[in-house]
């Protein structure tokens, strides 16, 4: 099989996927590594084409050989790192479709996030690792919220992202509201809440819709109005405040803890 080189067609195509202008035109982004590769091969038409240098062509053999219908390119080191953002790349990238569903489509579960103008991609990819792990039912990304298919933000999910459905291009306005009439109680993670989340049980025992905002300004107040409560996270000791990706992990697990794992 030919090795490709950085300056081939198919590499230069793949390339441009690294702007976020192209990834939204043709609905396509690039996940790397062997994890990536093995959880979008569990995501039906999800994976279009692979890149590999021989050296990780051959140590990932068998995943690479379970492809059948999958494009497999081999292509030089200095190829592979052209696709990558990570500063150890893994000599792996695939091409993957968009996971991303309409918002009716998503809202299933006792328990879905929904993240208002989250910019972070370490963030965002963290809250929808943490979704998955706490089994959340979705994550909606809206507003100015990061695109999920930066490579950072990939990389952040750790595989999750194949896992969560997901939904952007909404305002978090049409999230709650939908939220709301498809049965789920908001909760606005806010620090100034009225009701403590160490007190929240019989709350977070039904379905449950958590609201997180930025993560410099939290929750704007006309969009933390839309929520149905505003439940603040005990600070027991000196500290400030929590990271976001933190302070959803605790709610999360608190909702799982409360209820159960969103079915």
């Amino acid at each position: 099989m030919t090795v490709l080189t950085s300056g081939n067609q198919r590499v230069k195509e793949a390339r441009k996927l690294s702007r976020r202008s192209v990834r939204t035109e043709r609905r396509l982004f690039l996940a790397e590594g062997w994890k990536a590769v093995a959880e979008a091969a569990t995501v039906p038409g999800c994976l279009v084409e692979v890149f590999a240098t021989p050296a990780a062509a051959e140590e990932h053999a068998a995943l690479l050989g379970g492809l059948p219908d999958v494009v497999v390119h081999l292509v030089e080191e200095r190829a592979a790192e052209s696709l990558s953002g990570a500063v150890s790349p893994q000599g792996l990238v695939a091409v993957c479709r968009f996971l991303d569903r309409p918002l009716e489509a998503v809202l299933s579960g006792r328990t879905v996030v929904i993240c208002a103008d989250v910019r972070d991609p370490g963030n965002a990819g963290t809250i929808i690792r943490t979704a998955d792990a706490a089994g959340a039912g979705a994550v909606v990304l809206a507003g100015h919220s990061v695109d999920p298919y930066n490579d950072k933000t990939v990389r952040a999910t750790v595989g999750s992202l194949f896992h969560v459905p997901l939904c952007t291009e909404v305002t978090p306005a049409e999230a709650i509201t939908a939220a709301r009439a498809a049965g789920y109680t908001v909760l606005a993670a806010d620090g100034g809440g009225e009701v403590d989340l160490f007190a929240a049980d019989d709350l977070l025992a039904g379905k449950v819709a958590w609201l997180f905002g930025n993560e410099a300004w939290g929750l704007p107040e006309d969009v933390a109005a839309l929520a149905d409560h505003r439940v603040a996270i005990p600070v027991l000791g000196r500290a400030e405040s929590l990271n976001l990706a933190t302070a959803a992990a605790v709610c999360l697990y608190a909702s799982a803890r409360a209820g159960g794992p969103s079915t």
